[in-house]
Parts: structure tokens; sequence; C-alpha cells
């Protein structure tokens, strides 16, 4: 189909409708001409393309204390405020010290008395012991002043015991810093009364809140869709709005597994460390975190709204005024293109040494093109993700049955027994004797020798091929898609391509597309509305007698 292009990048498709001669003559009004399609258009071109995962949060210290007191009492002295730096030791305030030393001198003299308890009932039981001897005294009375010495021991035990406290108890009514840090807060003045944190159910009187802020962090919630690509120990990078031509380099310190649910989106906590010994970020403040993913260097891109699914081909076709009749896609060229496109991202197709992919250049290659439009077929809607297994399971043992049977003609060729060695080297023993092979079955762990005649090993079809198919081996996952190209006359062609990484705005092209090439953009909402009409048509075919 062919349209006026102009110069702005804006395709114009008239569509005008002519009255025919019967309504003419019927006294009918001619109807008026249709305006236009425009269509815009932009081309491919070559970006630095950044994939980021993006979340906000707030700043907070690592490490933030209450500092309360063991005393009761009033407050005598204060000697820091707000936003004061102390060390560890530091005097922070002062408790009225009139109950603990009343304690204290009353502790001294329970001792006192202790002590002299215990050295009359030793006196006393050295004495009952010389009258036991001398048949003076019974036994009983005798293990009476037993029983007295022992209460002594213990009395004195008690007592020794309780000044130990009291004399810890005077240093308690002076607070000092447990650490090195910033006072946050100083959440009692001069005069008022406050409650012990060791003798008061409720924890007590918080005096100060204090944290060190060398080393911050930001708890920030990230979209579930995006945390599948974070990990530990990743780099990220803060803004905050009060310094916002600064950025501060930060690493992800964990993930943590339980989800949060706000407004009904699942995320889950991230939380991100930095380094703040130039004491310029504060508590509270809010930031920005971005964790870059991945990135491209001169990328081949395309916008966003210039690519779509091989599904969405009919509906996008109508969209540019299109038959979508007429509009047709080669499903087979998605088998070349996914190799290019491994090619252009370094990712290796086959598991094993052959040549092309999956040691395609020998007789038991995989056919690409063959699982191409399998995948195009899955995503079209045609077939189900269950039969879409049960053809890949057939290809499989396709694969399986053609290596067998080339490695049993390999061995009657040579005259001997194969034998698989673990590090995918092979021998053979030949009736004339032993020679190595290189050409024959590759081993467990899918290196194949220097001849390997194309299989992939145990491992070679479900890793590279699969993953280049969009499987989830770890290897990038290559998407089929359409794009419409427009070229210098105004035709426009529906082209497969294959998509790598995407963001908000543009799209990875890994293959299929040249740089320069005009690609028509297609509204997302006029696309949706047209996959709406198309269901309801079908829905409709689908209702017997129109009910």
């Amino acid at each position: 189909m062919r349209f006026a292009n102009d110069r702005h990048g804006v395709l114009t498709v008239p569509l005008a409708v002519m009255a025919g001669t019967l309504g003419a003559l019927s006294g009918c009004a001619q109807p008026e001409e249709v305006e236009g399609i425009s269509i815009q258009t932009a081309p491919a071109e070559l970006r630095d393309l950044r994939i980021t995962a993006e979340a906000t949060g707030e700043l907070e210290p690592v490490l933030r204390v209450e500092v309360k007191s063991k005393a009761s009492g009033e407050i005598l002295e204060l000697f820091v405020d707000s936003g004061d730096e102390v060390e560890p030791g530091t005097l922070l305030a002062r408790v009225d010290p009139r109950d603990v030393e009343n304690a204290y001198e009353q502790a001294e003299a329970d001792l006192d008395v202790a002590k002299s308890r215990m050295e009359i009932a030793g006196a006393q039981l050295q004495r009952n012991a010389d009258l036991l001897d001398s048949e003076v005294i019974t036994a009983q009375e005798y293990e009476s002043k037993q029983l007295e010495f022992a209460n002594a021991q213990a009395a004195l035990v008690r007592a020794t015991t309780n000044l130990e406290l009291a004399t810890l108890r005077r240093t308690d009514v002076t607070i000092r810093a447990p650490m090195a840090g910033t006072i946050l807060e100083k959440q009692v003045e001069f005069g008022q009364v406050i409650q012990s944190a060791t003798q008061n159910v409720s924890g007590g009187t918080t005096l100060f809140i204090m944290a060190n802020l060398d080393d911050m962090r930001v708890r920030t919630l990230v979209d579930e869709t995006d945390v599948g690509q974070l990990n530990a120990e990743m780099a990220a990078t803060v803004r905050v709005e009060a310094f916002p031509d600064r950025t501060f380099t930060g690493e992800i310190e964990k993930i943590e597994p339980q989800a949060v649910v706000v407004q009904n989106v699942t995320m889950f906590p991230v939380i991100v460390l930095l380094d703040n010994r130039a004491g310029l970020l504060k508590p509270g403040m809010n930031a920005e975190v971005e964790v870059l993913v991945n990135e491209r260097t001169q990328a081949l891109t395309v916008p966003n709204n210039a690519v779509v699914q091989p599904q969405e081909v009919a509906p996008a076709a109508e969209v540019l005024g299109l038959d979508p009749q007429v509009v047709t896609i080669d499903r087979g060229v998605w088998g070349d293109l996914m190799a290019q496109a491994a090619s252009r991202a370094g990712v290796t197709m086959a598991a094993g040494g052959g040549g092309g992919l999956m040691g395609g250049g020998g007789p038991s290659g995989v056919d690409m093109s063959a699982m191409a439009d399998i995948r195009a077929r899955i995503e079209s809607g045609e077939i189900t993700q269950d039969s879409a297994r049960a053809l890949f399971a057939a290809m499989r043992e396709g694969q399986r049955s053609a290596d067998s049977d080339a490695d049993a003609e390999e061995q009657a060729e040579d005259g001997g027994e194969a034998v698989v060695a673990e590090n995918g080297q092979e021998a053979a023993a030949g009736a004339a004797g032993r020679r190595p092979r290189g050409d024959g079955v590759a081993g467990a762990d899918g290196r194949g020798g220097a001849g390997m005649r194309g299989r992939g090993g145990a491992g070679g079809f479900g890793g590279g091929v699969m993953a280049a198919m969009g499987g989830g081996t770890g290897d990038p996952a290559f998407q089929a898609a359409v794009v419409f190209v427009v070229d210098e006359g105004g035709n426009i062609e529906a082209r497969p391509v294959v998509m790598g990484l995407s963001d908000w705005d543009y799209a990875e092209i890994l293959a299929g597309l040249e740089p320069g090439e005009q690609l028509a953009l297609i509204g997302a909402a006029q696309l949706q509305a047209r996959q709406d009409e198309r269901m309801q048509r079908m829905m409709g075919r689908m209702r017997p007698f129109g009910g």
C-alpha cells in the first residue's frame, strides 16, 4: 500500500468516499470527504540504553538509640542539646542523687551490722563447741548456734551485695552517651521528674534520641515487577531534594522477604546503604533511589509505540489504515533473526562446541525456524502452552534420535567403541589400535571436541536456544516482535524483528532492522480500541442467533 509522506514524519492517508450515481439521482446528499489518517513516524537510531529500577524512600540512620536513665528523680542539669556531636562517655544529664545517696548510706550501715553479727555468731559458736566437748550443753543447743552462725553469714553476703548495687546506682544519676553520634532529639527539660527505665513497666522516660550519622540508609518500596532484577550489593544512585545537583552512591544491603501491599500494589522493602561521613545527609530527607539493572551502549533503538507483539499485527494494521487480511508475517524468519540477535548480544546459543546454532552445521542441528514459529503461535493464541510443550518435547526426542543414529554411524565407520569422558573428551578403541577422536559424542557437561558434529551435549537443547526463545535459563530473553517500516515512497511493510532490552521510552532491536529506517508509530489507546473491537466481533460470531 502506498501513501504520501510529508517532511515532518507524518503520513497522511486520504480516505475520500465518492457518492454513486444512484444516490445523486435520488436526491441524497453527497457524503463529505473523510479526513485522512495522520501517521507519525520515527527513525531507528543508535543510542545508549539504560534499564533502571527506581523508587522513593526516606533517609534514616543505621544505628539509632534511645537514651534513658536507670535512676528516677528530678533532672538537675542538661549538658547537651539537639544537633550536638558527642563521643562515648560524654556527660549528657544529671538526675537528683538524694535517693540513691540515701540508699547507699543505708547499705553501708546494713553491711556494718551484718559484719558485727557475723563476728558475734562466730564467737558464740566457738564457745558452744567447747561447752559441748565438756558435756555442759546438749547437741541440740550446739546445733542452734550453728544455725545462727549460718544466718549471720547469709546476712553478710546480702549486705555486701546491696552495697555493691547501691554503689553502681550512684553512677546511674549521671547519664552518659553510650556511643559516638549526634543528638537527634532532646525530650526532657530542666526540673522534669523522670521514671527509671529498669524499675518501671512502661520502660521509663526517654531523655535523648541519638544516632551515628556516618552510615545512613534508605528504606524504599520496590514494585514486585522490578524486585526480581535486584540483588544485594548492587550499586545504587541516591538523590535528595536538598542537593538536586549532586548524587550519592550506595549499595543494596538487603531485600526483605515479606511483601507489603500499598493501595493494592504488592511491593518489597529494599534497604540501600550510604556512606555519610561528609555529613550532608540528614535523617528524614526524601530520597530518590535508582539502581542500574542493565545498559547498552550505542544500541539500535526505536520508540516503544513503534513495536507490537505478533498477535497485535492485525489491529495495528487497522490503526494504520491497512487491510489486516493483506498484512502477513513470515514467522519462519524469526529463527534466523534469533541467531543474529544472539550474535549481537554476545549470547552463546549452544552449549556444544560445533559450528552454527546448537552445532547446526551437523545433520542433527535444531530447526530454529520451527521453534520461532511455535513461539509465535503461542503468542498469537493459536496453540496452548501444553501443546507447545508437547511440540518442544517431540523436537527434543527427534534431536536425541538423530544424534544417536549419527553416533552409531560414526562408531561403525571408526570400527571402535566410543567412550564419553566427564570433561567432554572422547576416545575410541579401534580394532587396529587406539587413536583420539574429536568428532564424536559430546561430554556430560555439554562440551564437545574439536570436531564435534553438531550436538550440544546433555545441556545443549535446553540452554542457549531456549533462552533465546524466551526461556528462563538465565540468558537474556529475546522477544519476537513486529514493526511497520515506511519507505521513501510511503509504502508500509510489516517486518518481524527481535527485541531485547526496553525502558519506559525505547526498545532495543537486536535483529531485523537497520539504523535510519522510518517506523510508523501506533497509539496505545487506538491499538487497544481496535483490539476491543476485534474481540467484540469474535464474541458476536460465537453467540448463536445473535443472542
